[in-house]
């Protein structure tokens, strides 16, 4: 039984991200919203596109002003009004000014912005009465945010609303990206029934078809839902080939324990699989089973079919997997915050130990608390609305409330505490 640091170390090592010649496409802007971006993005135009006013106020010459004040104030004529979209008509000349709003392209002979609270207008001319700290004041320069044809945006980020509005600026209406990796889902089970079927005594419904496609989508993959397949060894053979051929991962649920009826891991072998991982040092999520298949180029997590332990596996192991797979160059890692648990947590010890909950952002930093109600690996219902799981190491067997504690980041955003 590997310890879960041997276990990650072995998985993620194993996992080469997609190529980025073979495995991209081109999408149109909206369409890339949550995609991984394969090659970087330059663009034609600086940013700022030409110096431009940050302030509503007068484009002036610094020199004419820099001695005034509110006794003494400088006198100058306005000769024009700059609104934004249209560019200036006139060159300032000593002792003029124009009329510039919050984005206006400044006028040539302008090097100063004074803000309009800093003036008093009196007919076609307007009186400076504070003098700007420096020259350039309130002006953003042409250039000054990026310079044309340096890189904007590196390739291997998923992008966010703020990425595409930077996109949409350059005027890359189109961009390339990683395609999204196949997933295929298979449970395991002869017990197992569709949420669809009438539940018979003795019979379990399927939800970890619903979890992982759930869980894949939101990761941006492409999931298959494969189905259920019965404990028959041929059955489960033929259909876990099928998967290999299709996904570039696949991940079933049941069948990886020592049971009479457990058969994954000797079909993974017979079926050409390099067994990396057998079972780890981990609760809930001990047989978890992990291989690679040269020939296919694809990957096979074998998860436990109970729904509390099949999801602590995906958050722990496969959710990074996925991550690195798909093009991410950053962030793709398990990610650890520390926070204060509100309610004392408890362990075996012998075992690297995940108990889900929430996690809660305050005033003070972050808190954790896991739900009421029986807690073990058995109750799906408490699991509803995990976004952390706290992580207490082996030997660990206690954490009093109050005391600081690990927590596995699970999803985004962190609650906040009304």
């Amino acid at each position: 039984m590997l310890s879960v640091s041997d276990a990650e170390r072995l998985i993620f090592d194993a996992v080469r991200p997609l190529h980025p010649e073979r495995n991209t496409e081109v999408v149109n802007l909206l369409d890339a919203t949550g995609r991984i971006l394969a090659a970087s993005v330059s663009s034609k135009l600086d940013f700022p596109h030409w110096d431009n006013s940050a302030m509503d106020g007068y484009a002036v010459r610094f020199d004419d002003v820099k001695a005034c004040s509110d006794s003494e104030p400088t006198i100058l004529d306005v000769i024009e009004e700059i609104p934004a979209g249209t560019p200036p008509q006139k060159t300032l000349q000593p002792g003029q000014t124009a009329r510039i709003l919050t984005g206006s392209m400044m006028p040539e002979g302008a090097d100063t912005v004074v803000m309009q609270e800093n003036t008093r207008r009196e007919g076609d001319s307007v009186a400076v009465l504070v003098p700007p700290e420096k020259p350039g004041q309130f002006v953003r320069r042409c250039g000054s945010f990026y310079q044309a044809g340096n890189p904007l945006i590196e390739g291997g980020v998923r992008l966010q609303a703020a990425d595409i509005a930077v996109l949409a600026a350059a005027q890359a209406t189109k961009v390339r990206v990683f395609r999204k990796p196949r997933v295929a889902i298979l449970s395991t089970g002869s017990e197992l029934v569709s949420p669809e079927d009438h539940l018979q005594p003795g019979q379990i419904v399927d939800s970890n078809q619903y979890a992982l496609a759930s869980f894949l989508a939101a990761l941006g993959m492409e999931p298959l839902r494969v189905g259920i397949v019965e404990d028959n060894p041929e059955t489960l053979k033929y259909s876990i080939a099928e998967a290999l051929n299709w996904g570039d991962v696949v991940v079933s649920t049941g069948g990886v324990s020592v049971g009479d009826y457990d058969y994954i891991d000797r079909i993974l072998e017979q079926l050409g699989g390099d067994l990396l991982v057998r079972s780890v040092a981990i609760k809930p999520g001990k047989p978890l089973t992990f291989a690679q298949f040269p020939k296919q180029r694809a990957l096979y997590f074998g998860l436990p079919g109970n729904p509390v332990s099949a999801l602590v596996s995906c958050w722990r192991f496969v959710k990074p997997a996925l991550l690195k797979l798909a093009g991410l160059h950053r962030g793709w890692e398990p990610v650890f915050v520390n926070a204060k648990t509100r309610v004392e947590l408890r362990s075996g010890g012998g075992r690297e130990t995940y108990l889900w909950g929430q996690l809660l952002a305050t005033e003070t930093g972050l808190e954790f608390e896991i739900p009421g109600g029986s807690f073990s690996s058995g109750n799906l219902i408490n699991l509803m609305q995990t976004n952390g799981c706290a992580r207490l190491p082996v030997g660990t067997k206690r954490v009093e409330i109050g005391e600081t504690v690990s927590v596995l980041w699970v999803d985004t955003p962190v609650s906040h505490l009304g």
